[in-house]
Parts: C-alpha cells; structure tokens; sequence
C-alpha cells in the first residue's frame, strides 16, 4: 500500500498545483453559504427547506461531480501527454497501482471537500432555522428535520391487470381486432381501469387501508402525518378544490375528522393527525369525501401516503452525503476509465457527454413505455412505428438500467421532505454504485491503461 499511497499524495499535490482544491472549496463556500445568507426565504417552513436544503445540496452535487470529471479526466491523461507517467512507470510501481492510486486520491479530496461544505450547510440550516417564526419552526422540526418513514396502500396492480384482462375478452367476443392493435386496445382498458380506481366522483368516498406494519409497535402515542396529492381536469374560481377527511374505523378504533380542507391540485400537502388512530394489526384506515361538482384524482402511485418518525436529522443527513459520495466515485472511475483510453479534451467530451444522458433518461424512459421514437399519429389516435426502433428501443432499455442504478437514490429530494435515508438504502446504493457500476468502471480502466502503450504518446512540441 505504501505505493499506492505514494499515487494518493501526488494526486493531492496535483489538485493543489492547479489550485483546483482550493478553487472548488471556494466556490462550494460562496454558494452554499453566502448565496443562501443573501437569498431571503418566503418564512414557512417550504420555503426555508427549498432555500438551504435543496439548493445548497444540488449545488455541491453539480459543482462536485464537475470538479471530479475534470480531475479524473485530467491527473491521468496529461500525465501520459506530458510524459510524467512514463516516469512513473519506470518505478517499481504496477500500473494497476498507479490508477487505484489516482482513483483512491480523487475520492480522498471528495471527502475532504463533501465534509467541509457538508458541515457548512448543516451549521447554515440550524442557524436559519432559529430565525423562522415559532409555528414554522414546529413544521420544520416535525415534518423536514427529521427522518420519516412511509406507508402506503398495498398495490393494486394485480386488481387492475385482472379486471384488464377480463374487459378485453369481452371486448374481443364483441368485436375482434387485429394482432397489431390489440396492444394498444388492452393498454387503452388498462388506462380506463386503472382511472376508476383513482378518481372520487363528486359525493362520493375513497377509502385506503394503509398497513403500517411492524412500526406500529413504536407508533403508539405519536402523532402521524398524512402526505397526499390529487388532480383535476377542470378549474375552479379559487384554484383550490375541497377535500374532507376521516381516519379511523367506527366502533373498532377511535375517529378523527378534518375541517373541509381547501387544497390547490397537482401539488403535495401534508397535515398531521392525531395518534393511536390504527388498529391492532397496525391498519390505517384514511377516507377521503369529494364534496365538489367535479370529479377529484388521486394517483396510485403518490396519492396517499402516511409518514412517521423514524430517527433523527444529523444521522440521516450524513447518509444522505454518504449517497452523494458514492455518486462522486462512480464518476471518478468514469473519468479515469476515459482517460486510460483517450486524450485529456476527448475524455472530458466523453465522460461529460455519458452525463448528458442522465438528464435525457426522462425522454428515453417515455420512448421505453411508448415502444417507439416515432411521433404521434394524430389522425390513427395512436403512435406509429419507425424501423429504427428494432436497434432504439433495446438500446434505450439497456442504457436505462443502468442510469436507473444511480438514479433511483434521490438524497436531495429525501431530505427535503424530511424522508429517512436508512442504512439499507445506502448499503444498496454503495452496493449498486460504486461496487457494480464503479467496478466495472474501474475493471475496463486499468485493463485499458495496463495495455496502453506509454512510449507512444508524447506530446508534440
């Protein structure tokens, strides 16, 4: 290891001859900490989140992940350019060595720096928070620093594939279709089945049953939080629709009703009720009554869900940090693996272009779920096809999973919303990240490298 430790401090030395380090600690100070002192939130407790939390933590990911690509891409690459690494290599040094030293380096300055404006804005937050109004300050304590769980009514996916598949037989005995529209015919039930499962007609009650499961134990005399989201295809006056509320079941677990609730559509709103509200097996049981003249949606997937404590803020937000680190490693090993191969301004473009991807995955994950990349056929009422799509579509499949590997950890979003980050989620992301997507990375990297004929590449004069 003496070796490989010798690569770590001339990586050190590297960021710190280009100023690097200290150029990027700079910046991650001025914007995480001055910007956010200057901005003035709106004083709720929303707004104080979106200020010092989401921003401040998407501004260190972006700014880090940057950094990173440019060091990585940079300390292998110009080594080799300028003829320091055939120096090296002269060493009793294995090039293997030499990359997890580099590799190793990149990932130590990361931590340095995730540390610092890590510390910076958990300090900013709870000087901030001491500022907000005394009510403000009860949400924020409540319902953003903290680490909640969440429960959610058991799918119904199964219920829905079912009555699907029982409506398109009796649409085929009536009216036959041709094999090419038949998946469109059944992806048309399945929207409209799926819909009566989701809307309240106006009068009417939703009812969910939401399984707290084994938390129930020690949900007893704490209040809960209900977190909830529906949608509307017509407009009111005043934006906002009424909604009624109910948990509890009668004669079985004491009740609870709400005030009509007047609630603006397509957004999430949270309200907290009382505790003890769930029965022995840990069932709770949430209508809603749509009072209004229009029909109200709420969506299966975030229509309804119940939160509960489930530990405290400082751990939950150092693994929601733990879960920035690792997107940071596997974008050292991205770098690096590109530098092995190619020059500094061509790894770069490479490296920042696989980045470019993640941003476009919302494109390609429509594409996925349409089957095709050709446009709509407005006079059909449905998509047409594209002979590209035989080579598009399994293209986008693969490249979908594995953005998907480092997409589905959302430390941000997590914390902001006052959502636990537990051990589990990030074992699993360093586990999926760093071990299966970083290793790989790292495999074709030193293979590459350890190939690569040094001699060969000396800068021109």
């Amino acid at each position: 290891m003496q070796r490989v430790f010798a690569i770590i401090w001339l990586t050190w030395k590297a960021a710190f001859r280009f100023r690097l380090f200290l150029v990027v600690a700079a910046l991650l100070l001025l914007t995480v900490v001055v910007f956010p002192l200057l901005i003035k939130d709106d004083g709720t407790a929303r707004g104080f989140t979106q200020i010092v939390l989401t921003y401040t933590l998407s501004t260190i990911a972006a700014l880090l992940g940057l950094s990173t690509l440019w060091l990585a891409c940079g300390t292998l690459a110009r080594d080799i350019e300028e003829c320091q690494m055939q120096v090296v290599a002269t060493k009793p040094i294995a090039r293997w060595q030499i990359w997890i030293g580099k590799y190793l380096g990149i990932l130590t300055l990361n931590a340095a720096l995730l540390a610092l404006s890590g510390a910076s804005v958990y300090a900013l937050l709870q000087f901030r928070a001491t500022r907000l109004p005394p009510e403000q300050q009860h949400i924020l304590r409540s319902e953003v620093l903290v680490a909640r769980g969440s429960a959610r009514e058991a799918s119904l996916e199964q219920e829905i594939q079912s009555e699907t598949d029982r409506l398109l037989r009796e649409r085929l005995a009536r009216s036959p279709v041709s094999q090419v529209d038949l998946a469109e015919v059944r992806k048309q039930i399945y929207e409209q089945v799926k819909a009566e499962y989701q809307l309240v007609q106006p009068g009417y009650i939703r009812v969910w049953e939401i399984n707290l499961g084994p938390a129930r134990h020690r949900l007893r005399d704490k209040p809960l939080q209900i977190r909830f989201k529906y949608n509307s295809a017509d407009r009111s006056p005043s934006g906002t629709f009424t909604v009624l509320f109910q948990v509890g079941v009668p004669d079985k677990t004491p009740l609870w009703r709400s005030e009509p609730m007047s609630v603006a559509p397509d957004t999430f709103h949270e309200f907290e009720i009382p505790p003890n509200l769930f029965d022995a097996d840990g069932l709770l049981t949430i209508s809603a009554l749509n009072p209004n003249n229009t029909s109200l949606l709420f969506p299966l997937d975030e229509g309804m869900e119940v939160l509960y404590p489930q530990g405290g803020f400082a751990p939950n937000y150092l693994r929601g940090l733990g879960i920035i680190f690792c997107w940071m490693a596997v974008l050292a090993a991205l770098g690096l693996a590109a530098a092995s191969l190619m020059s500094f301004p061509v790894a770069a473009f490479f490296s920042l272009s696989l980045l470019a991807l993640v941003f476009f995955s919302g494109t390609m994950a429509s594409a996925v779920a349409e089957g095709t990349i050709a446009e709509f056929d407005a006079e059909r009422g449905t998509r047409g096809s594209s002979p590209a799509d035989v080579v598009v579509i399994p293209t986008f499949k693969a490249l979908l999973a594995v953005i998907n590997l480092v997409k589905n950890f959302s430390p941000v979003d997590s914390l902001s919303t006052g959502r636990s980050i537990t051990w589990g989620q990030l074992g699993l992301a360093f586990a999926q990240i760093v071990v299966l997507l970083g290793g790989l990375l790292c495999a074709a990297g030193i293979a590459i490298f350890h190939r690569r004929e040094l001699a060969t590449a000396q800068a021109t004069p």
